[in-house]
């Protein structure tokens, strides 16, 4: 039976050697970037949750809010976000979009349309059609709940514009793939998709700092540098010649 989720170091193991035999620029990858990071997020409601809270926000402020909804909401389930008022959900920091969208997969799951327990036994695309039937949850939300909440080893967020980036870098590709394109690419990776995501993100992280390391090098030395020319320059500058009076006749 095919390994379907990854939930311990161990299972992630197991992907990794099985993704790398099926396309072995894979184990290239993983050579110059590191093993990925497990990194599972808790699942449920709040798991879900999060996720919403936290789009299109940088680190910290997702965490900001998330830590306000988080000690006002404890414990932080379906029923208290239906309960509250959207300008008391506003005042702890979220958008419109964001209270509509929560308010809609909490009324989903009180309602028993959305079964979050269950996903987990479910196949990748049958759970990913069970999220995005919900007013609030498109493709990426769905893809990276699977993946990182429930380990789906299959999940793969052909939509993720860092997935995408990380494809062309990684495989020197003349543009960035679209959400279609990193479909076909996948394809022969199944059913280990969600490790190739995991290994590309990797990648790309260090690709960026190796850039980033090295531009800042660059800056340093040809700082450096002009600085050495000037110095010398200013030093190797000719004396002007002191006017002398003419003599009395």
């Amino acid at each position: 039976m095919t390994q379907s989720h990854i939930h311990t170091e161990a299972d992630l193991e197991a992907a990794l050697s099985a993704l790398g035999k099926a396309d072995p620029r894979f184990v290239a990858l993983v050579a110059k970037a590191g093993r990925p990071p497990l990194r599972r997020r808790s699942d449920g409601f709040g798991g879900l949750a999060a996720i919403i809270v936290a789009q299109q926000l940088s680190t910290a402020s997702a965490g900001a809010i998330w830590a306000r909804l988080a000690a006002v909401f404890d414990p932080f389930e379906p029923a208290a976000i239906l309960r509250a008022r959207p300008a008391k959900l506003a005042r702890l920091g979220l958008s419109a979009p964001k209270i509509r969208a929560l308010k809609a997969i909490a009324r989903a799951v009180a309602r028993g349309e959305l079964a979050l327990a269950v996903l987990g036994e479910l196949a990748a695309e049958e759970a990913h059609a069970a999220l995005t039937a919900v007013h609030g949850i498109g493709p990426w939300t769905a893809d990276i709940y699977l993946l990182s909440c429930l380990g789906h080893a299959d999940a793969w967020p052909a939509g993720d514009l860092a997935l995408q980036e990380a494809a062309r870098v990684a495989f020197a590709l003349p543009a960035r793939p679209t959400a279609k394109e990193m479909q076909a690419i996948a394809e022969s990776w199944r059913p280990w998709r969600a490790v190739a995501a995991r290994i590309l993100w990797t990648y790309y992280r260090t690709a960026a700092a190796t850039a980033k390391g090295s531009a800042k090098s660059s800056a340093k030395l040809s700082a450096k540098s002009s600085a050495k020319s000037s110095t010398k320059s200013f030093a190797k500058k000719p004396r002007a010649a002191r006017s002398r009076r003419p003599s009395s006749p």
